[in-house]
């Protein structure tokens, strides 16, 4: 960090991201040298607040799905030019993409392309490309591996066996599994400090069931409708209390519309950690918010709806036996998963009073949670990040 002030370029385009991205930010200042760091790009609200001078913010048009995307093909594509066009005017010395795969490998793609243009020879300037996050390209697209290692200089991963997998297939390739940030996040999230017991027999008050239908819009309006019926369908059969945890206080008001008048639900923007550790159960949309869900050891039913056309892509793309993280992390299902019409309020339903009243089947996922807290690895991940960062720039 001799030469003078350094820039990186940072994009990150979900809600998760946003916060990898500034505890990323904080960890940089904090590590010698890191004080001569700007950061330019896109990000949300919590990038911005770590010192990111933002473009805009791009969590705020996160999709998910094919046909989802192509809707939005013109929007992305004004987004991307944006940032492209920085990219070139600014010439960072590095790029970070978190996360957001779809977005941010074609952006990756994009600028080496335009590195090597010009009358034959390679432009002087030449960004280090770090991803924060790995595609899960293990899961299904396998093909892409070599065209992601020839994009990216730096692959860091949050998973154990990711830095493995790309080992067997490009062992040239820079992978660096620096631990999963919920470790540091939560310090204390285990067993001994939740503040409900772990077995149905000692609930001496109606449990708390945890709804999180999502962080996207249309994650919401898909998944909350069959949340709320199943919530129904058990309700009657055993006392809970219901709380929903949405990521931002603008989705409260499109969660509002789904909720029928007279349903007694505690709503909230952010909290997450708390609610978690108050839950007995929990009915969540299949993505980040499950890894959580494991952390702090509430069992979980996941779905997930999307458009028909995306689900018949990924359903003949996938190579994996499970959707959820925790699932894939402990080799067997601990929480049962629901995709598209076996979403339905009945299975949800069903599901959610088994993992209420079975101490057996409750026994048996904490078991499997305990073991895989065990492999996302030590405290530390956001200052391993930040290290690997710098050193790639000196």
């Amino acid at each position: 960090m001799s030469n003078g002030r350094k820039t990186i370029l940072m994009i990150a385009g979900e809600a998760s991201g946003d916060l990898l991205g500034a505890e990323l930010i904080e960890s940089i200042r904090g590590q010698p040298g890191g004080d001569e760091v700007d950061f330019i790009g896109a990000g949300g609200p919590r990038m911005e607040a770590a010192s990111l001078r933002p473009e805009f913010d791009l969590s705020e048009h996160a999709v998910v799905g094919i046909w989802e995307v192509l809707k939005n093909y013109f929007k992305f594509r004004r987004l991307f030019r944006h940032l492209f066009e920085l990219a070139t005017r600014r010439e960072p010395d590095a790029i970070v993409l978190i996360d957001y795969p779809g977005f941010n490998l074609r952006f990756a793609k994009a600028i080496r392309r335009y590195n090597a243009q010009g009358d034959g020879a390679f432009r002087e300037w030449q960004p280090k490309i770090i991803c924060y996050v790995s595609p899960q390209l293990w899961a299904w697209k396998e093909g892409r591996v070599h065209q992601v290692a020839k994009n990216i200089d730096l692959m860091l991963s949050i998973f154990p066996f990711e830095k493995d997998w790309y080992a067997e297939r490009v062992p040239s390739f820079a992978v660096e599994f620096v631990g999963h940030p919920l470790v540091d996040r939560y310090p204390v999230a285990k067993p001994a400090e939740k503040t409900v017991p772990l077995d149905p027999d000692l609930f001496t008050e109606q449990p708390t069931v945890l709804l999180l239908p999502g962080s996207r819009r249309r994650e919401i309006d898909k998944h909350l409708p069959v949340i709320l019926e199943a919530a129904v369908i058990f309700s009657e059969k055993i006392k809970t209390r219901l709380r929903m945890v949405l990521p931002r206080e603008e989705m409260l008001d499109l969660a509002r519309r789904h909720i029928p008048t007279g349903t007694e639900i505690d709503l909230q923007a952010g909290g997450l950690a708390k609610a978690l550790s108050q839950a007995s159960l929990a009915i969540a949309s299949s993505g980040t918010v499950t890894m959580e869900c494991a952390w702090f050891r509430v069992p979980t039913v996941v779905l997930y709806k999307t458009s028909p056309l995306t689900h018949a892509l990924g359903r003949a793309l996938l190579k994996v036996p499970y959707l959820a993280m925790p699932n894939l992390l402990a080799g067997e299902e601990l929480f049962p998963e629901f995709i598209q019409s076996a979403a339905n309020a009945d299975n949800l339903a069903e599901a959610s009073l088994r993992l209420l009243r079975d101490k057996a089947e409750r026994t048996r996922i904490l078991d499997g949670l305990d073991r895989v807290a065990t492999r996302l690895g030590q405290p530390g991940a956001a200052p391993r990040a930040a290290q690997a960062v710098l050193a790639i720039l000196e």
